[in-house]
């Protein structure tokens, strides 16, 4: 980056074009454990028609780490279902798009976890974040609680969240990342009915390209009219 800024080069990236889609997971993370659709999978599987019990996903709260794009985008569609939901970002003077926004104060964000129905995890792995949500975190969480993790996977205490699991101190977890990565095939958690696993896939889209040249297009328009760039990193 020194040399680059010695020549005058700007360099910029590709931040954001994952958020559609990683959202949509969450959604859908979100949505399964609601309706219970992983156990309706499984009854499937079995061929029992048999029925079981569900959620509703509207009056529950939902707590975002993160309010970057990606957290941006899974509030955005969140609106109609009728939740609360609490945003937690480093300055919290920003504001954003949720109901209340917190910052990383551990009092604060304590009382914000023993509200939260769904914890979704949509931040950078920082020295603030790594751990973030550790043992204690997870005494905190009320036993209905979900974690949703699309951010790294060492923002979790893996050890932590497989106790609490097993002691089921928490509904269940939807992870998209993993610490370690990729998960080892004789991991616990590849054996825990309330665990959906993906192989850090939420960023895929076929639209990956298209938004990349987007920016790209962007900011040579606005190099030839002399403005900012967009996604500027330097």
């Amino acid at each position: 980056m020194d040399r680059l800024r010695e020549r005058g080069v700007a360099v910029t990236n590709a931040a954001g074009i994952h958020a559609p889609s990683i959202a949509e997971q969450v959604l859908g993370s979100v949505l399964t454990f609601a309706r219970n659709l992983h156990e309706g999978w499984r009854r499937q599987q079995r061929r029992e028609y048999r029925h079981y019990q569900a959620h509703e996903l509207g009056g529950s709260t939902v707590t975002v780490v993160g309010l970057g794009a990606i957290g941006h985008a899974v509030v955005d569609r969140l609106q109609g279902f009728d939740v609360d939901t609490i945003g937690v970002r480093y300055t919290p003077s920003k504001g954003g798009p949720t109901d209340e926004v917190i910052g990383f104060d551990d009092a604060a964000v304590h009382d914000a976890l023993a509200r939260t129905d769904y914890l979704v995890l949509a931040t950078p792995l920082t020295d603030t974040t790594r751990g973030l949500i550790d043992a204690a975190a997870f005494d905190t969480l009320p036993p209905e609680s979900v974690l949703v993790n699309v951010a790294r996977g060492g923002v979790v205490d893996t050890d932590a969240l497989v106790t609490a699991i097993r002691r089921q101190s928490i509904r269940g977890a939807a992870l998209d990342v993993t610490d370690p990565e990729p998960l080892p095939e004789d991991h616990p958690l590849w054996n825990f009915e309330n665990v959906l696993l993906t192989p850090h896939n939420a960023g895929h889209t076929p639209d990956y390209w298209p938004r990349l040249a987007d920016i790209v297009a962007e900011n040579l328009s606005r190099l030839d009219a002399g403005d900012s760039l967009e996604n500027r990193v330097d």
